[in-house]
């Protein structure tokens, strides 16, 4: 249940794009297309699959405070935290240089119609945003950590695709001239962005049942000792009566 939460979660509430508007370089720049769009989202899922887990195995056995403890008490008092951004830069930079090298070598003409941003995923701040988010959030496994690099992922590759598909359509359209290029673009996204937070309800809906039952447990668990007082006190009362009718 835990997976399936933070999965649909990290997906539609808290999308890279639309709560957090995080990689919007690449997101505005290389929507033009359908084709490019997935392209360069099938890449931000492998490189966001690969590199939260890395840096959460970082983070649990190196870089927190006490982290060190596995190599020895002596080591227990260390905290590296303040290399995060350096070594979780380092590991997003290696995975998106073999995913370079896997574009280049097996589609030619999805690595150029990239160009510069498929480096760029390197310095992407959606990239980073999914070690650091895993970081501060405290994700408690390996396997959670795998679930939210991969939806995050997911989300990310939807809202890209979305706005290629409206911006491939919105060409045949009477856009005015003062919107026309970026212009409308930024309007599509602020609005596909308040459709996200709708499902936002899906987590309060979730919250409100939780305190139902809650509530209800409480008022069962009053109802029962209420109960069990009215008991005890007619009993005593039934003592009274009947010393007083021996008396």
């Amino acid at each position: 249940m835990e997976h399936i939460e933070l999965f649909f979660k990290s997906i539609f509430i808290d999308n890279m794009v639309f709560a957090t508007f995080l990689g919007m370089c690449s997101y505005l720049a290389v929507s033009k297309k359908v084709t490019t769009a997935v392209g360069l989202g099938a890449a931000v899922i492998f490189v966001l699959a690969v590199t939260v887990p890395m840096n959460w195995l970082l983070d649990q056995y190196i870089l927190r405070d006490g982290a060190l403890a596995w190599l020895g008490p002596e080591y227990a008092e260390y905290d590296l935290s303040f290399l995060s951004f350096i070594l979780f830069i380092a590991t997003i930079a290696t995975m998106v240089q073999l995913v370079e090298i896997i574009v280049e070598k097996f589609s030619p003409s999805l690595y150029n119609s990239l160009g510069i941003f498929l480096p760029l995923i390197a310095v992407n701040c959606a990239i980073l945003g999914g070690s650091l988010f895993m970081q501060s959030r405290d994700i408690a496994t390996l396997g959670l950590a795998l679930n939210y690099g991969v939806s995050s992922g997911i989300g990310w590759f939807l809202a890209i695709v979305a706005i290629a598909a409206i911006r491939e359509k919105i060409r045949y359209s009477n856009v005015p001239p003062p919107l026309r290029g970026l212009g409308i673009t930024f309007i599509i996204t602020g609005l596909m962005a308040i459709g996200f937070m709708s499902f936002g309800g899906m987590l309060t809906g979730g919250d409100d049942a939780e305190v139902s039952e809650v509530q209800t447990a409480q008022i069962e668990k009053a109802s029962e000792e209420k109960e069990m007082i009215n008991e005890n006190t007619a009993s005593v009362e039934a003592v009274e009566v009947s010393e007083i009718t021996q008396q």
